[in-house]
């Protein structure tokens, strides 16, 4: 697998982990201040089309790293649970990096 695979779905997980949370204060904001609500809808809506991206990635590397269902699934789910991305991308990059094809360090040496 190359590493751009595992590369792309890091950088969405992270950003989607800090999207969500940023998503969650606005609510508070919202709904507990009844402030922000132009905010709120904005930001859902980046959140909304950048998880979508998170998704595709994400199915991208299970079908790469070859996951079960029940696997994959849990990974795409981390991305609705606040804070749960950065600890499943963390599980999943220790997970994966082996598999990641190092072809220029392999060329060079």
């Amino acid at each position: 697998m190359k590493r751009s695979v595992l590369t792309r779905y890091r950088a969405m997980a992270y950003v989607t982990a800090v999207m969500l949370l940023i998503l969650c204060a606005c609510m508070v904001a919202k709904y507990g201040f009844d402030t922000g609500a132009d905010l709120t809808f904005v930001v859902s809506q980046a959140h909304g089309v950048l998880f979508m991206i998170y998704l595709v990635f994400a199915f991208d590397l299970s079908s790469k790293a070859r996951w079960s269902f029940g696997k994959m699934l849990w990974v795409m789910l981390s991305g609705t649970i606040p804070v749960a991305a950065f600890f499943v991308e963390r599980k999943v990059r220790a997970e994966v990096e082996p598999l990641v094809d190092d072809s220029l360090a392999t060329a060079e040496a």
